[in-house]
Formats: C-alpha cells, structure tokens, sequence
C-alpha cells in the first residue's frame, strides 16, 4: 500500500533496545513515521516511554522468529540479544532471532521492495588474528563454544542478506557495530561499561577479566546512530559490509581508572579469570566508513562516559 502522505515508514526491530530506542528517536527527529516493533526480552518500555504520545510513532510487541506482514518503506533489522548475559541465556533462542529473524525480515523487504539494514556485529571476527580489523578479515570463530550462538548467529545472518541480495536483488546494507555505549544501556547487562558504571556508583568491587589488559574501542551512540543512517542513506551499489565504531583503543584497567576518576569511587579492582572465547583485542579499521560515508566517530570518551554516568546515577536514583 502507497503512503502519499510523503513520509518513510520506517520499521525497526529491536527499537525499545539501548541502540533501537536512540534510532527511533533520531528517526522520528527526521521526519519520518515510526513503527518500533520488540518482543521485550532485553529492550525496555522505558526506553521508549517518551515517544509514545508522538503522533508518528508506533509500538507493535512481537518477535522476529515469527514472520511479520505489514507495509514500511525502510526497515532496520536490530532485534538480537546483544550482551553475553543475555545471549548466553536461552543460546537457541538468540540463534534463531538472528537466522529466523533475517529470514523473515529479508522475506519482508523482498515483499515490499524495501532497503533493509542489518546490525552486524564486530564479534563476526571473533577473536581476531588481525589488527585493526578490516571488512576484508573473515575472522576467527569457535564455532562451538558459548559465545557461538550469538557470533555464527550474526554471521549467518550476514551469509542470508547477501544471498538474498545475489538471488533476489533485494537492496541491503550490513554493518559491523563494535563496542557502542551510552545512556539507556542495560544497567545489568554484564558489558564492560555499565558494569564498571554500576559497580563503581554502588562501590562494589571493579571487576577486570584475566589481567586486564585486553583492548576494546568504545563508540558512543549518537555517533553509532549517526553512521547507520549514513549507510541507510547511501547508493544503491554500497551494500557493506561496513564497520562502525571508533579506532580508539583502550585496556580494560585504563578504563577502569577512567570510570573510578569520573564517578569519584573509591571501588578497589579485582581480577577474575577470563571467559571463555573473550578477545583479546579489538579494534575497527573505518578506512571504509571515512572514505564511503564521509563518517567518524567524534565523542572523547571522557564526554560519553560523563553522560552515561549521568544516566545510570538517575537510575539509580529512582530506584
């Protein structure tokens, strides 16, 4: 059905989520009429509690397992539990959010002849072999192993777009989102900058996995959100994948000492032994996304944490 109203329609899976939520908002900022669809298992109402009284905006409870017949112009497929904690809770689960909800998300652009985004991760390099990572890098995953159902579920998630983009010229768009942050992150999600958050603000011990010194690059999420819509709004022929996240590399301590400065906690560290299949390092190489999109992450780190910080004091806060 035609919308002459001169509006996108634009569905995004997964948008009462920490990045979903940031989208929607940003969409719906643009313009454009919103229809935000999640089945509530890591994202959150509260989330998305502030736009629901907008005129252009929708929530629709559904899970992406299960096909979806609706008419949109756009769709930014991001439904997938994205933290160990969560993903490692049900793993058949979040293997078929990420195979069976590319199949019917795909199933549904192919319908509709819509552009489709898919929100691929950094971790389809697994435990890499490369440094900085470049799209061109196949990557080193245990294919078995606990963290498997969430990095072979992206990965094939990233096999089913290009496919139907070959066989069926569906029109994609595939990036690789690494370490994100920011405001509305799950306060109990086990990721390394709301646990260092939370536990510095309640003076818990810091916890550091090995000997801390394994390296993360930390994108705040306005910029994140920034590149996803660049890429959405990019030729045709520019089908990714793509990498978005920012090249500054830091060790688990140096973020640590960061985020006990910042709050002003006085949390001793403490070391634990690593998780299995944890990275040692990563890092994106954004040659592609400068030279592409025109894009860069451009937050300090310092500024991101001092807003999210911010956040989780004022959840706390309200209990």
């Amino acid at each position: 059905m035609k919308d002459f109203s001169g509006r996108k329609r634009i569905l995004v899976t997964g948008g009462g989520g920490f990045i979903g939520s940031h989208l929607c908002e940003r969409l719906l900022a643009n313009g454009h009429d919103v229809l935000c669809l999640d089945n509530f298992f890591t994202g959150v109402k509260q989330n998305i509690a502030h736009l629901l009284d907008h005129p252009y905006f929708e929530l629709m409870r559904h899970d992406v397992t299960f096909p979806l017949y609706i008419e949109v112009d756009e769709i930014y497929n991001l439904a997938c539990p994205a933290s160990p904690v969560h993903y490692q809770f049900d793993p058949v689960q979040t293997t078929k959010t990420s195979v069976h909800g590319a199949i019917n998300m795909l199933g549904l652009a192919k319908r509709l002849k819509a552009r489709i985004f898919q929100a691929s991760t950094s971790e389809v390099y697994g435990d890499p072999q490369i440094h900085p990572q470049t799209e061109s890098y196949w990557g080193n995953v245990n294919p078995i192993g606990p963290r498997s159902c969430y990095d072979e579920g992206k990965r094939c998630a990233e096999t089913l777009f290009f496919d139907y983009h070959r066989q069926y010229g569906v029109d994609i768009k595939v990036a690789r989102i690494f370490n994100t942050y920011g405001p509305r992150m799950h306060p109990n999600d086990g990721r390394v900058v709301s646990n260092f958050i939370m536990q510095a603000l309640r003076n818990e011990p810091i916890t550091l996995y090995g000997d801390g010194c394994q390296t993360r690059s930390f994108c705040y999420v306005d910029d994140l959100v920034s590149g996803i819509l660049r890429l959405m709004d990019s030729p045709k022929d520019f089908t990714g994948p793509v990498n978005l996240g920012n090249p500054r590399e830091f060790t688990m301590i140096s973020l640590a000492e960061t985020v006990l400065r910042l709050t002003g906690s006085g949390s001793p560290l403490v070391m634990k032994p690593l998780p299995a299949d944890d990275p040692r390092q990563r890092c994106p190489d954004i040659s592609l996304a400068r030279g592409a999109l025109g894009w860069q992450a451009s937050t300090p780190l310092e500024d991101g944490l001092k807003k999210t910080i911010a956040y989780f004091e004022d959840l706390l806060a309200s209990g």
